[in-house]
């Protein structure tokens, strides 16, 4: 018997991974059309937070479920839904970021000093979480010598495939020259152009993609996301996206956007002050690049409104935008936004924040002022 806790966990995960094949329907058909004749390699691109992911391991489920429902999704209460959801199905394999097994074991070695140099570059990258290792493929080998256990397809599902390094990256080219037989790759890719073109080559493509917007506000809702209308504008679309604004943003966001609103009125040196604080308080990860990223959304409404088009991001604060765009002229805003770019390197380690954001807001102001 499942506790409640399970069950509701169960639900979520189906309820997730369909609501992901409704919002790209479109899409979802295209991948049921290669069931009938599964091809070695499928490679899912498109923007960033579109919910390529959930959509690549649905129809993984899908090809893995032993009840199929009538529009090809899995039933998610069959023997295989079940060993799919705890993620131990025995013929489903995820390669992601995390740091394996023997990656681990491999760390060991390091701190007992009986690893090569070369060991020790690879863990520390691996440990950084920008790359998936070669050790990860090397892993599927003992994968690949034992044969299906439920007469279905083995899947491989890499995400993000441009993060496999270069070493890893050939490794899965050269098992795709001699494929094992009834095997799929799922690859799923935010920035395709970063794979090696041979790679590409090998695969059948499906670019996913915008969602449309009410249906994606929609989806929002149904996921308990309030004011999903102004998230998904501020994720240029992508409803994954949105729901990691909403999660990651804390105090910084609303104080920003009233600074970036008052224009020629604003306060540089209390906003530095206030801003600085608050982005000291986020745990974790630097919210710096992120607080840049609102930023250069916030320029990119500016001058589409100088140029009387519609704005993409800051829809809550059109009026607003409007007005600031009044007071400035098309050659700052490009002046500035090539300056932006380079604070957006330098916000990776700033020196010193407080100076970091009194220099970018001196410079944003000057943007109103009539020189």
């Amino acid at each position: 018997m499942k506790t409640a806790e399970e069950e509701k966990r169960h639900a979520e995960i189906w309820r997730q991974l369909r609501s992901t094949t409704e919002l790209h329907a479109a899409s979802w058909q295209r991948l049921q059309a290669w069931r009938a004749r599964l091809p070695h390699a499928l490679l899912l691109s498109g923007a960033r937070g579109l919910g390529k992911q959930d959509l690549a391991r649905a129809f993984a489920a899908s090809l893995l479920c032993e009840s199929l429902q009538i529009n090809g999704s899995a039933c998610g209460e069959c023997a295989a839904c079940h060993w799919f959801e705890q993620g131990n199905h025995p013929d489903f394999r995820m390669l992601t970021k995390e740091v394996s097994m023997k990656a681990m074991d491999k760390e060991k070695s390091v701190k007992a000093g009986v690893s090569t140099d070369k060991d020790e570059k690879e863990e520390k990258s691996n440990r950084s979480g920008q790359e998936i290792i070669i050790d990860r493929v090397r892993e599927l080998d003992e994968f690949f010598a034992v044969g299906s256990h439920r007469q279905k397809s083995r899947i491989i599902l890499i995400y993000p495939a441009e993060s496999l390094n270069a070493a890893a990256a050939n490794a899965i080219l050269k098992v795709l020259e001699e494929p094992p037989a009834n095997t799929l790759f799922l690859l799923v890719s935010n920035e395709p152009m970063r794979l090696l073109p041979t790679l590409r080559s090998r695969c059948q493509n499906l670019a996913v993609p915008l969602p449309d917007a009410r249906e994606a506000a929609a989806f929002l809702g149904a996921s308990g996301l309030n004011e999903a209308a102004t998230w998904l504008a501020l994720a240029g679309g992508a409803p994954g996206l949105a729901i990691q604004l909403a999660a990651k943003t804390t105090d910084w966001a609303a104080p920003l956007t009233d600074a970036l609103q008052r224009g020629d009125r604003l306060e540089v040196i209390a906003t530095a002050a206030n801003l600085e604080k608050a982005l000291k308080a986020v745990k974790g990860e630097n919210p710096l690049p992120m607080f840049m990223d609102w930023t250069q959304k916030w320029l990119v409404d500016l001058n589409l409104a100088v140029q009387h088009l519609p704005i993409r991001f800051y829809l809550a604060q059109r009026a607003k935008i409007e007005a600031l765009a009044q007071k400035s002229q098309p050659v700052k805003l490009t002046r500035f936004y090539r300056q932006l770019l380079q604070l957006r390197r330098e916000s990776e380690h700033p020196l010193n924040l407080r100076l970091f954001l009194e220099q970018f807001f001196f410079r944003y102001r000057a943007l109103f002022v009539e020189s």
